[in-house]
């Protein structure tokens, strides 16, 4: 077996199903869960505690339907950077972390170098961040920001198995 396929953890069936149904619904009881990968109840909760002990599953959250309780502008923006060393995408990540509005940012091959989700109130508030993002400490040579009308598709679930075939 190749050194690539050794990284992976070894999961089997049904820990599968049970990453699938906890990405359905984190809420889940444990004694529904076991109903559903047909498992006992102590049987799965040491399953489940195993997943969170090696990092499979890695936290719970809830999703927020943000526009129900704040005007909301959701958009992706992508940045360009002056320089490509890795001490200035290291000094430039450390100051995302400290942006709540970031709520993504993902550094990418191609035409720009990172890809981020940011969430403000309103064209206003964006322009403060941009602002603040372009200021010359940060290394910043450009932005293109694209506005988010409506999602067509959002991921609440991952794919578990990798399509060998497509």
């Amino acid at each position: 077996m190749s050194a690539a396929v050794d990284r992976f953890l070894r999961l089997d069936r049904a820990d599968l199903r049970i990453l699938d149904a906890l990405q359905q619904d984190g809420r889940i009881t444990n004694q529904r869960l076991a109903q559903i990968v047909s498992l006992s109840p102590s049987a799965c909760l040491a399953r489940v505690r195993s997943l969170e002990r090696r990092g499979v599953i890695t936290g719970y959250s809830a999703r927020v339907a943000i526009e129900t309780i704040r005007p909301t502008m959701t958009l992706f923006a992508e940045v360009t950077m002056k320089r490509h060393l890795p001490h200035a995408f290291d000094r430039f990540e450390a100051f995302l972390a400290g942006i709540p509005e970031i709520i993504e940012a993902h550094r990418v091959s191609g035409a720009f170098d990172y890809l981020m989700k940011i969430v403000v109130t309103d064209t206003r508030e964006w322009r403060e961040l941009a602002i603040r993002l372009l200021g010359d400490e940060h290394g910043i040579e450009k932005i293109t920001t694209h506005i988010i009308m409506a999602p067509a598709k959002e991921a609440t679930r991952l794919p578990l198995i990798a399509n060998a075939g497509a």
